[in-house]
């Protein structure tokens, strides 16, 4: 037990001899540099967040303006297309039935088959009003512009289909007209 005490009080006098640091000494400069550089970071991360928040806003006006170009083009073919079906209709078909090779009970079928593309057509123009102008629908921007598209692509059939019509008709009063002449020709032997 004495030893123990011994190396005890050995050990005190030789900690007391020996000099600490002391309590420790804090430079209050890095910690105000370290603060403000945490500030000026916070600010950075904020208009950070901004400018991501007004590019998303003009990412999406963008594409706002992109589908309503697309829809003008799409309403300004639609448009287009019609005008040359009724064109075409009030030339050809006026051409067509004042043909003397049509017969009259033809008439009625020309005119209801020229007359039954013209009013889908206006069928298709009232509709595609109605979609544009109307909020009813609820419809997103990408979902009336596949409908436009869809009307487009219908009304370039039906002016396919009225060129097909005229075309046929005119090969019937061709050949009519062939018979005709074959028909009616001098001869002179």
């Amino acid at each position: 037990m004495k030893q123990i005490m011994l190396s005890i009080l050995l050990v005190l006098i030789l900690n007391a001899r020996s000099k600490g640091q002391g309590m420790p000494v804090y430079d209050n400069t890095n910690f105000i540099t370290l603060g403000k550089s945490l500030i000026e970071g916070a600010k950075q991360t904020a208009e950070l967040l901004k400018t991501v928040q007004f590019l998303k806003e003009a990412k999406e006006k963008i594409e706002q303006v992109n589908n309503a170009v697309q829809q003008y083009k799409a309403v300004r073919e639609i448009t287009q297309n019609n005008q040359r079906l009724f064109d075409m209709v009030r030339n050809d078909l006026r051409e067509i039935l004042n043909s003397p090779y049509i017969h009259p009970d033809e008439i009625d079928k020309i005119s209801d088959s020229f007359n039954l593309i013209i009013e889908n057509s206006l069928d298709n123009l009232d509709f595609m009003g109605q979609v544009l102008s109307s909020n009813f629908l609820n419809m997103t921007d990408a979902e009336r512009l596949a409908i436009l598209e869809e009307q487009r692509e219908e009304s370039k059939k039906m002016l396919a289909d009225i060129n097909l019509k005229n075309k046929r008709y005119k090969t019937v009063i061709a050949y009519r007209e062939m018979q005709d002449i074959i028909n009616n020709r001098q001869t002179s032997y």
